[in-house]
Order: C-alpha cells, then structure tokens, then sequence
C-alpha cells in the first residue's frame, strides 16, 4: 500500500481493554513512568508535571479524564509526550497509557465521523474512528484534551 497524501499514521495505544490513536507526527517522545510534581488547583485528571529538557511538560491520566476505572502506576506503565496546539500556540504534554500498541497507515475512507451521544458523553476530543483490519481504533483530537483555563491554572501554579 502505498503512503499517499489521503493516508495518515497513527500510533496506537491501550487503555482499559481499548485502543486509541493519536497522529503520530504529534508524538514527541515515550518514555516510561516516572514521578511527578503535583500542582495544586488544577483538574484531578492533571497528575502534576515533569521538567523535560527544560520544558515543563502536564501529565494527563487519561483514564480519569475519560472517566474509567483508575488503575496503579508501575514499570509498564508509559507516558506518550505530544505537541498540541492550544490557544496559546503550540504547547507539550504528556498522556497516560496503559501500553503503546502499534503504528498504523489510516486512509480517509478508513476514518469515519464519531457517532453523536447528545449530551450524553462528550466527544470533543475524539476525532473520529478509525476501522484497521477488524478492528475498530478511537482516535483522538489530542489538541482538545486541555481548555486553555486548564492551561492558564497549570501555568499560573507552576511559575
């Protein structure tokens, strides 16, 4: 299959038995857990910060900020470290994950719009879904993850 400018790669990760993409040129790096700085005033989501090279990095428990069981941090645990652009301009964060699963090619036909749950559940930050063989992959908007007040309180607490 040839990479065509109507295909995308996603990186795919598990969480909570699912598994979800996110472009993969807005990875920057993934690295294994690590302890954070917590801040205070900030969603619970927000499990603090790490100093990346100088670059002040919020780490997300996407399990908590999708509202799924939470589960324990350990070796296996992986953080993916991703540009986003924000209101702001173009920030870093970092996702919690339970694994990283694979890289795959998505072509337009393959991403479909997601479904409309009302006000039900919030699909802000999902941009579509994905079908990749049999199965299906979530992929997510990761530029809204974030407000930008979650941005502001995570900077005015931080400085």
């Amino acid at each position: 299959m040839d990479v065509g400018a109507d295909m995308d790669q996603y990186l795919t990760f598990i969480l909570a038995d699912e598994e979800y993409g996110v472009d993969i040129l807005r990875v920057q790096e993934i690295k294994g857990w690590d302890s954070v700085t917590p801040i205070p005033n900030t969603p619970v989501f927000i499990k603090g910060v790490i100093n990346l090279r100088g670059t002040i990095v919020p780490i997300i428990d996407l399990r908590q900020r999708f509202g799924l069981e939470q589960t324990v941090y350990g070796k296996l645990t992986v953080v993916i470290v991703l540009k986003v652009v924000s209101e702001t301009g173009e920030r870093v964060m970092g996702i919690i994950v339970d694994a990283v699963s694979d890289v795959y090619n998505v072509t337009d036909e393959e991403m479909k719009p997601p479904p409309d749950f009302g006000s039900i559940v919030s699909i802000d930050y999902v941009k579509g879904l994905a079908t990749v063989g049999e199965k299906m992959v979530i992929v997510l908007d990761i530029d809204h993850l974030l407000t930008s007040s979650v941005y502001e309180s995570i900077d005015n607490e931080a400085h």
